[in-house]
């Protein structure tokens, strides 16, 4: 989600040859990779965008009851059912639950009930270590003109300090998946999302691992995973790796490179999704990335959809506080009404969805 440099050639082949190659173990509660690969040969390719309704500046807009936006959220899964994709990755948000566990798990299911009914399924993020910290319930701020996700709050972004600090977040995972475990609207868990991000690498990996324990714990019927984003990362790179069923991560690079990713990803001998790319000003396109991702049956989630309050029309890097339109907007598929940016974009993703 975030700015970051990735994978010179050598980073990843050190990486391959010490994580990946190297991973013999499985961890207690893990998918067979047999196990994962029949899942997955159930699915059509796999493709869609990271999806919170053009209302809601973040999580919490998006899952409160007051800002809650069943209407939007029908209209715009229907701009994703047009072109063909089939999954969407939604983030949820602990504070959001917490303020409201009955109605906060009622408005997923009505969300749910929405995207089935435009043939999507869901791929649910818990924690986020992106962006704004100390989120708090009510009122969410306004979108800061010509800033990228202006208002995104991570989860937890606070220190966890105390052991009652992670039962207050076990009893959030066992809450939502020991409710929607069997939920076949459900494609996949994504646990935690672009964790060590904001250099929160110790809060980082304390909670990760907890986090697919309680995971495993639970056994939903769907897979669990956290996505890779930072090779740099080693440690939590290991933990994802070892614990997650099928393999998800995050690649903003050229073709050429994102290529090289995903050969070595499909070392392990288990699925492949790709949860965010395409960011059109480093040179990660719909056209560039997207064909090779289905030729090498990769799933293809990438960051944006309708432009709206997050901003994301703009660059990690370069803001525009005028609030102009920029020339290439920098993700993000259609305006509000349902027009594209660019009607190549949307041709060429109804092709590969032979829509």
């Amino acid at each position: 989600m975030r700015f970051k440099s990735l994978f010179a050639l050598g980073i990843l082949l050190t990486f391959t040859s010490s994580t990946l190659i190297a991973q013999k173990t499985i961890a207690t509660g893990v998918w067979s990779a047999e196990k994962a690969n029949a899942w997955y040969a159930q699915h059509k390719w796999i493709n869609g965008a990271n999806f919170s309704p053009s209302t809601a500046i973040n999580q919490l807009e998006m899952w409160q009851a007051d800002t809650f936006d069943p209407e939007t959220i029908d209209r715009e899964l229907g701009y994703a059912e047009g072109i063909g994709f089939n999954a969407m990755r939604v983030f949820l948000h602990s504070v959001a639950w917490k303020e409201d566990p009955k109605g906060f798990k009622s408005r997923m299911n009505k969300y749910l009930a929405i995207a089935d009914k435009h043939q999507i399924q869901t791929i649910f993020v818990f924690f986020d270590d992106c962006w704004n910290p100390n989120a708090k319930p009510g009122k969410q701020p306004e979108p800061k003109p010509g800033i990228h996700n202006s208002g995104w709050m991570q989860d937890p972004g606070k220190p966890l300090n105390k052991p009652a600090d992670f039962l207050e977040l076990k009893a959030y995972v066992d809450d939502i998946l020991r409710s929607f475990k069997h939920d076949k609207r459900i494609l996949l868990w994504d646990l935690y999302n672009e964790p060590g991000n904001g250099d929160k690498n110790k809060i980082s990996s304390r909670l990760l691992p907890k986090v697919f324990a309680w995971a495993h714990a639970a056994n939903p019927d769907q897979p669990v995973s956290s996505g890779m984003w930072n090779w740099n990362l080693e440690t939590l790179n290991k933990i994802q790796i070892q614990n997650s069923d099928v393999i998800t991560y995050h690649c903003y690079d050229s073709p050429e490179l994102h290529e090289r990713v995903v050969k070595l990803l499909k070392l392990n001998n288990r699925p492949v999704i790709c949860t965010e790319y395409m960011a059109r000003l480093r040179n990660s396109t719909f056209e560039n990335t997207m064909p090779m991702l289905k030729k090498e049956n990769v799933g293809a989630i990438n960051w944006g959809f309708v432009s709206g309050k997050t901003n994301t029309i703009y660059a990690w890097d370069t803001p525009m506080p005028d609030g102009a339109e920029p020339k290439v907007w920098f993700h993000d598929i259609f305006r509000k009404d349902g027009k594209p940016f660019k009607q190549e974009e949307v041709d060429l993703i109804k092709q590969l969805n032979s829509k």
